[in-house]
């Protein structure tokens, strides 16, 4: 009925773990000084962009305690 299958030698999946190359990898290239402009534009894009919406949400943010508005009749415990 079933064919007895011989198991799958996995002793190469070990070997890889221990394997060490004698190349390395060629160093990394260097940025140009347009890169590193760029790079310093984004991030202070960004950071602008997130402290201008916390100045135009903090009006809508905070609570205006000292004037009740119109209540309606409900409310009034008729």
């Amino acid at each position: 009925m079933f064919r007895r299958r011989e198991p799958v030698p996995f002793a190469f999946l070990a070997e890889a773990d221990r394997f060490r190359s004698n190349v390395t990898p060629p160093p990394p290239e260097r940025s140009s000084v347009s890169q590193i402009a760029g790079r310093w534009l984004l991030g202070l894009t960004i950071v602008a962009a997130l402290v201008g919406s916390l100045v135009i949400g903090m009006p809508a943010l905070s609570q205006h305690s000292s004037s009740p508005g119109p209540q309606s009749q409900a409310s009034q415990g008729r």
